[in-house]
């Protein structure tokens, strides 16, 4: 038996833009995180008693703004060294060869496998093939992984490949295969990385990417880590994942739909943020909070948006202890209301339900509509000029979803007003 690392996308001192804006944000711990990992990534190496350790491309984030950042992991490399565990890695589109100004010479015990055509490397001692191939540029479009070669016969084979394989809409579609394309290899195992969500592509061969080991912004939530492998005397590989990350992003969603209040909805915001920190292992959080759903809470949500966003901010740092940063709070409630029936209903309601309808399902009255809007625009209400969310009335398409948002609360006002005693 023996063991070893599959990891990938370390983005070593990833500059994490942007942080600033954003009010309490640990903007220095945060950008730390990177470091920290491969920190981690060393010691559960050393502790593990690896034979050796793979990396999947993007070590680097691209261009070093120092030789800061390439020394960091030289020396990270020589620990492993000084335990005799060898790395191999491959380059990835963010540290292709072009892509890199500077470089170091790497330490003797880490090989970066070519990025012109494949290679293998055979460890006789554990009967490992290990055949890869990293990127020549930052755009890497065709399918490297048809020209790797066979397995090598009484070998445990691995690919180790970054690459987009059948695509995600998170990330360019570089060096692009079909599951088939590597199964066709008969390798025992492949190593991807370029895909941050950690996933299996197939069960048997084992095709896995690893994710990255530290997430960088909210839309990389989750643990993040590294796959240690174990591979017994039949060749059969066992797969477990094992955590790197030292502060971590969630996505928290909250169903509105039974909140009667405001209160209501903090309290749900709370048992979710609950729930999540218990989750963590006690690592800093980053949350992006989103209520949503038809509620009766929506009226005060909807008038006091600053005072709720506040509330939120409040019970997680009493629940997180200061541990817990609030990333963002979008609250999308609607009124609990019965469309179907004001969209019917009668005299000026009626009509304005039914114009409203029309906007929706005719994109040239829509688009006559984003005209007139456009040149009102410097006199919109600033809430709806708010940070990233920011609605570009211009666009037809995005008028549309904010009818759909807008609708609900309007017609809600207008009817509690004409049924008024």
């Amino acid at each position: 038996m023996f063991k070893f690392i599959h990891a990938a996308d370390i983005h070593l001192d990833s500059p994490l833009r942007k942080l600033e804006r954003y009010d309490g944000a640990p903007v220095e711990e945060i950008r730390g995180a990177t470091r920290r990992a491969l920190l981690n990534l060393v010691q559960l190496a050393l502790d593990e008693e690896v034979a050796f350790v793979l990396i999947a491309g993007d070590v680097y984030d691209g261009n070093w703004r120092d030789f800061k950042t390439g020394l960091f992991f030289c020396s990270e490399m020589v620990r492993l060294r000084e335990a005799e565990i060898p790395v191999y890695l491959i380059s990835g589109n963010h540290d292709a060869a072009n892509q890199m100004t500077k470089s170091l010479e790497l330490p003797s015990n880490v090989k970066r496998l070519p990025s012109n055509k494949p290679a293998t490397v055979t460890l006789d001692r554990y009967g490992v093939s290990i055949h890869g191939q990293g990127f020549v540029n930052a755009a890497v479009r065709e399918n490297l992984a048809a020209a790797y070669p066979r397995a090598t016969p009484g070998h445990f084979n691995i690919g180790l490949l970054h690459t987009s394989a059948g695509g995600s809409p998170l990330h360019e579609p570089y060096a692009p295969c079909k599951h088939d394309d590597l199964r066709s290899k008969e390798y025992d195992y492949w190593a991807l990385g370029h895909i941050h969500q950690r996933g299996v592509v197939w069960g048997d061969p084992r095709i896995q990417f690893a994710g990255n080991t530290q997430g960088r912004h909210i839309r990389e939530t989750g643990a993040k880590g590294c796959l240690v492998v174990s591979v017994d005397d039949r060749r059969s590989a066992g797969v477990r994942f094992e955590p790197l990350d030292v502060f971590r992003w969630e996505l928290v969603n909250v169903d509105a739909s039974n909140a009667e209040s405001g209160y209501d909805v903090v309290d749900c915001v709370g048992d979710e943020l609950r729930r999540v920190r218990a989750d963590c292992d006690n690592r800093p959080l980053a949350v992006r909070v989103q209520v949503r759903g038809a509620s009766r809470a929506h009226e005060s949500l909807a008038a006091e948006p600053a005072r709720w966003t506040n509330e939120i901010r409040a019970i997680a740092s009493d629940i997180a202890a200061g541990c817990a940063w609030i990333e963002k709070v979008k609250l999308e409630t609607s009124p609990a209301l019965d469309l179907d029936s004001t969209r019917w209903a009668e005299g000026p309601l009626g009509e304005l339900s039914e114009y409203v309808a029309q906007l929706q399902a005719d994109p040239a009255d829509c688009a006559r509509l984003a005209d007139e809007l456009a040149d009102l625009k410097r006199k919109l209400p600033a809430v709806l000029k708010e940070g990233d969310d920011r609605i570009d009335l211009e666009d037809p398409k995005l008028l549309v979803d904010a009818l759909r948002h807008v609708e609900p609360m309007l017609l809600g006002r207008l009817r509690a007003w004409r049924d008024a005693p």
